[in-house]
């Protein structure tokens, strides 16, 4: 049975994509395919719709629900830093936009079973592609407390760090730690005071984001990407990117003005440092927010931000 997920900012994304009949266009984060149906009903009859995931699952998910387009789609198990590639496979010099949603999609946080949440017992895995070669527990278990710290600390933006690693590395000595919940219970344990209901978040929330993104090489993929993006969009071509959390829409709107203006960012995730003339033009003078009504009919919209630029 496939699973669909609400698109968040769905009419924003839409705007600023410029969806339009006959064109090429890339969801590079499938994930319930929501936003991916939204284009191909836009680009039909003769458009067509590259989806990539690096989740198998939201791959096969996105084949049931794009059934009825499925002459017009491509769907790829790849990581959208590998765009350039897959365009290549495909015999694609150009394409006319493309959507990132970055982060976690509902179904691998509620149905995954790969330890993404920290309100459920499961092996901690944390992978969204399963080829990928370390998992949550491997950095649990195998790294030294100081890069535990720096993860918690760097990706998690977690004032705890250092207690909650010390923690960690006290109770791995007796037992490796292999579950969500073992994990969630040592957190809980590190820092009590913020169990007390004074937090708005659970006090595992910031670790479970920042292995999460340790595992996948979330911002590091995502610099790649965006040093590719201007090779891979034809003129007047569109990107549009969701990011959910700071450090993901701080390295967005500092690339995109990077290469609006023609000089490189200085971002410690930043693998390519050479000079890069301008090639986009921000659209998004300021970041876009949902709106209240959208907040309230889907409260996990409520931290989005939408960022959008276009090929010169």
């Amino acid at each position: 049975m496939a699973y669909r997920h609400i698109p968040v900012m769905r009419s924003e994304v839409l705007e600023y994509l410029n969806c339009r009949p006959g064109k090429i266009y890339v969801d590079g984060t499938l994930g319930g395919a929501g936003h991916a149906r939204d284009i191909c009903e836009r680009i039909m009859p003769d458009g067509l719709l590259i989806g990539i995931d690096q989740d198998p699952a939201a791959i096969a998910n996105a084949g049931i629900v794009l059934e009825p387009f499925a002459a017009r789609v491509r769907l790829v198990h790849e990581n959208f830093a590998q765009l350039p590639h897959v365009l290549s496979q495909l015999g694609i010099t150009g394409v006319d936009g493309i959507l990132l949603d970055l982060g976690l999609s509902l179904n691998q946080l509620e149905n995954s079973g790969r330890g993404f949440s920290f309100q459920r017992e499961e092996p901690l895995d944390m992978r969204m592609d399963p080829r990928a070669p370390e998992t949550a527990a491997d950095l649990v278990n195998g790294l030294a407390e100081d890069e535990l710290r720096r993860i918690f600390q760097e990706y998690g933006e977690e004032h705890f760090s250092g207690r909650i690693a010390r923690v960690i590395a006290a109770e791995r000595r007796r037992a490796p730690v292999q579950t969500s919940g073992e994990l969630a219970r040592l957190v809980c344990a590190a820092v009590p005071g913020r169990t007390s209901g004074r937090s708005r978040i659970h006090p595992a929330t910031r670790v479970f984001m920042a292995l999460r993104i340790a595992v996948n090489r979330e911002l590091e993929r995502l610099e790649e990407f965006l040093d590719q993006v201007p090779d891979c969009l034809n003129r007047e071509g569109r990107l549009c990117i969701l990011a959910f959390h700071s450090l993901e829409d701080r390295i967005v709107k500092h690339r995109l003005r990077a290469l609006a203006q023609g000089r490189q960012p200085e971002s410690p995730f930043a693998t390519n440092r050479e000079r890069v003339p301008g090639a986009l033009k921000v659209l998004t003078k300021k970041v876009l927010r949902p709106g209240p009504e959208e907040i309230a009919a889907n409260p996990m919209a409520r931290s989005t931000r939408l960022r959008a630029a276009e090929r010169l």
